[in-house]
């Protein structure tokens, strides 16, 4: 049994009492257990209410973390059809609560509560009323959800229902134990987590005052077929087009020798500061004679610049989603050595539900079949809405972060949901002011999907369902992503950098190896010309020096 300790300053840091909220409800003795009788629900069960006293709670996964406070842990089963079963857990502080509720989100399919996450830990530590859900998708797990093939209720659960009725049951019991609902709601999560927090601005702008969301796959018909497209363009030889773990890496040496400088980063960076910038060909390492292992043969190189450039319809050329970037290669788990195997790569379940259990993915015509998985879920799964204006209408807050280096969900797709929103808000400065009046991006130089990578990875988040976290340096809004978020919500105070570390081997316990701002999309992070360069204090944020490739850009029959 793996055990965690958690100090008051981890994770998401302990600077509330900043905000004024701290310890502004406590609950009776007795109440938690009361809550199964109490509570009354049209559609769902409260199964379980059980005082946790603390200091210690081992969760489902068999991780033990101490330092905890008495929390009361409630359990629920929501039906709101007759195929539905969701899955709910409501952990409530019973002393010292700060007055908020944050509702956590999952990552793959789902399929499992995500209390065996630090971010749940982390929120309940620092007086956050805290919950999550499987998403309704029980028994899938994070790469597979074939046990939801002829389920089109519970894909509805997984897209949005299920978050959306986790949260309005959290703020019923909420304000059932403590007999007041919560100041301020906040939504956090990242990858499918980050589909979540935009389903929930776009559809049900109610339920949270602050969003943060992180390497979204809200784009999410798209994001799988991408996974599809890579895979056919590794498949087409009968040899396989495969690139081992040594040629990804030096692919991403070579390309940051080249474009390090041209990305707007330092010499010394072992990572792209802008990848749009980078125009690197796999050409340059193409084998001019035997191959040795290192090199890339001529179909390699292909296939290389078929993951650039991203999936299209076959007959009329038109993009479908953006290409992977430059520095994505060498992810451990989800970069091209990775994913590159016999086996049909994770997240094809998806495909199946439309197309039925036989379904495999050389099978799958991007012409022909494209629409017709967007004609059945498309609708229920996709949160590319670019009309916020109920959310933003009661001053809700969205902070969004997306890895410049992510392999699996492209970072291009976060920029242009990003530019969606500014067209949709009309043209010029007013209409990019009036979106970073409740919309702000911060791009992630070096980041894979949803952390880690050769970059500054580690700003406060909490841990979302694909990564462990590392504590911020500090317990500020600026240097805690989440932390800024609230102050954006609370003081109105909107962020214009953040400070991101990267720990030496991704260990805090290390020490930091280098600092460097994340900076409000379009600007990046550009050295000043003096001081350290691994310090932040270094560094300005700029405009940058890359461009929006038009190619990258789906055509609008693919942003349903």
């Amino acid at each position: 049994m793996a055990v965690i300790a958690l100090s008051g300053r981890s994770i998401i840091g302990i600077a509330f009492s900043v905000l004024g909220l701290m310890g502004t409800g406590s609950a009776q003795a007795g109440a938690c257990e009361n809550l199964v009788l109490n509570i009354g629900l049209t559609g769902g069960t409260v199964s379980g209410a059980v005082t946790v006293p603390g200091p210690s709670f081992t969760a489902a996964n068999g991780v033990t973390y101490t330092n905890l406070p008495s929390f009361c842990k409630v359990s629920a089963i929501l039906t709101p059809t007759t195929d539905s079963f969701i899955n709910v857990e409501l952990w409530m502080p019973t002393t010292s609560w700060n007055g908020r509720f944050q509702g956590i989100g999952n990552g793959g399919y789902g399929g499992t509560i995500a209390q065996g996450s630090l971010a749940m830990v982390a929120g309940l530590q620092s007086g956050f009323a805290v919950a999550s859900t499987d998403m309704g998708t029980a028994p899938s797990s994070n790469g597979d959800a074939d046990a939801l093939i002829g389920h089109p209720e519970k894909w509805i659960d997984f897209g949005s229902r299920a978050t959306h009725l986790m949260t309005t049951l959290s703020k019923q019991l909420i304000q059932q134990f403590y007999a007041q609902g919560p100041q301020y709601s906040y939504f956090n999560g990242c990858s499918t987590g980050g589909q979540q927090g935009l389903m929930s601005a776009q559809r049900y702008p109610d339920d949270y005052d602050g969003i943060l969301v992180g390497d979204a796959a809200n784009n999410r018909t798209h994001v799988h077929t991408a996974v599809l497209w890579d895979y056919q363009a590794s498949h087409k030889s009968p040899l396989g087009l495969f690139f081992s773990t040594d040629q990804t890496k030096a692919m991403d040496a070579s390309i940051v020798q080249a474009c390090a400088v041209k990305s707007g980063g330092l010499a010394t960076d072992p990572f792209l500061t802008d990848p749009r910038a980078c125009d690197w060909d796999p050409a340059v390492m193409q084998c001019t004679g035997a191959p040795d292992g290192i090199c890339l043969t001529a179909d390699q190189v292909a296939t290389a610049r078929a993951k650039y450039s991203g999936p299209r319809d076959p007959v009329t050329g038109k993009q479908i989603y953006p290409g992977l970037p430059r520095g994505s290669e060498a992810d451990s788990q989800f970069g091209w050595a990775a994913l590159d195997t016999e086996v049909e790569t994770p997240f094809g379940s998806l495909f199946k539900w439309v197309f039925g259990p036989t379904f495999t993915y050389m099978n799958f015509n991007f012409d022909s079949d494209m629409s017709t998985l967007d004609s059945i879920l498309a609708s229920a799964l996709n949160a590319n809405s670019t009309d916020l204006s109920r959310f933003s209408g009661r001053n809700g807050k969205i902070i969004a972060y997306h890895g410049w280096a992510d392999p699996l969900a492209s970072p291009q797709e976060a920029i242009n949901y990003y530019e969606r929103l500014v067209a949709a808000q009309g043209s010029g400065s007013a209409a990019t002011r009036r979106v970073q009046s409740f919309y702000r991006l911060f791009m992630v130089p070096g980041m894979y999907h949803c952390g880690y990578g050769p970059g500054p990875n580690a700003f406060g988040q909490p841990y979302t369902g694909q990564i462990a976290v590392q504590p911020p340096l500090q317990a500020d809004a600026g240097h805690d992503i989440f932390l800024a978020l609230q102050q954006w919500v609370e003081k109105g105070v909107a962020p214009q950098r953040v400070v991101a570390a990267k720990y030496v081997s991704d260990s805090a316990s290390n020490g930091v190896q280098m600092t460097r701002p994340l900076c409000v999309y379009p600007n990046v992070a550009r050295y000043s010309g003096s001081g350290d360069p691994n310090s932040e204090s270094s560094f300005i944020c700029a405009p940058a020096a890359g461009k929006t490739d038009p190619a990258q850009v789906p055509a609008p029959e693919y942003l349903n």
